[in-house]
């Protein structure tokens, strides 16, 4: 699915340019925490055991004339600008990348904001191609990344959002697929299997398995529609009867069946 709009600030270092790496600015953020001057509340997060509250920021120094004074966008002394993109809010300064600032999120993300809407439910903005098309988890963005454990409200990377609707940080989800196609809140499949059951199909249809085990069925529990069904044991895998996936787990024990062999994946 398509990703969420994510908060600005997420830059490379690029040798002669102003600011940091992860910002293009002339000015330092004066800490209200502890008077120190830092080019970001990243830079500051990083060096220092608290956290910059942005919101709380009164003072910035021109990195030109030093002059300290309050946040604005352009310097009242020597006129440098501090930032092409300014939010008196967030106090966020950097190069224009078509930022806004989302005032049900609380803080700016990149856009531009007409290809983003805010899902009240959900509390985040989402790309506009998944406006009534995705599934609405309550203030699901207020959770951390169930993978790498770190926020994703706030993280300058990308949000995936997975069909079951949970969230995962769009790296923690490329990598997941390396080794799983599970959500690993819910279990439900993270993208669309429906080709991989077609050629399970194929396999479980060429691989008999042996007789002691062709009167043998199990009920199993779906991960995808979450219905239960009574399938023929396999050990390549057991088909969901309502929706045909192969995301399932068994849900009792193994029995013989005194009557036909069931086909593979079919009901009693």
């Amino acid at each position: 699915m398509a990703a969420s709009a994510r908060e600005d600030g997420a830059r490379g270092q690029e040798q002669g340019r102003r600011g940091c790496e992860h910002y293009d600015r002339g000015c330092l953020l004066k800490a209200p925490c502890c008077d120190k001057l830092y080019t970001c509340r990243l830079c500051h997060d990083n060096n220092e055991d608290h956290q910059l509250d942005r919101f709380k920021v009164k003072e910035v120094q021109c990195i030109n004339c030093e002059k300290i004074q309050h946040a604005q966008q352009t310097c009242e002394e020597c006129s440098t600008l501090f930032g092409e993109y300014y939010c008196s809010i967030c106090h966020l300064f950097d190069k224009d990348k078509k930022q806004y600032h989302c005032e049900n999120c609380g803080i700016c993300r990149i856009g531009p904001k007409e290809d983003f809407f805010h899902c009240l439910k959900c509390n985040l903005c989402l790309a506009m191609n998944l406006q009534g098309k995705h599934k609405c988890i309550e203030n699901v963005s207020r959770q951390n990344c169930p993978i790498c454990l770190e926020d994703i409200h706030t993280s300058r990377v990308v949000a995936h959002v997975l069909p079951c609707g949970h969230l995962l940080h769009r790296t923690c989800y490329e990598e997941m697929l390396k080794e799983g196609y599970r959500c690993p809140l819910c279990m439900h499949s993270a993208l669309d299997m429906t080709r991989y059951w077609r050629q399970l199909d194929d396999e479980v249809a060429q691989t008999p398995m042996p007789s002691e085990y062709q009167n043998m069925t199990v009920d199993i529990l779906c991960n995808d529609c979450n219905g239960r069904s009574t399938v023929q044991f396999h050990i390549l895998g057991m088909k969901c009867n309502i929706c045909d996936s192969y995301n399932t787990a068994q849900a009792g024990g193994c029995r013989i069946s005194l009557g036909e062999a069931l086909p593979w994946g079919g009901e009693q």
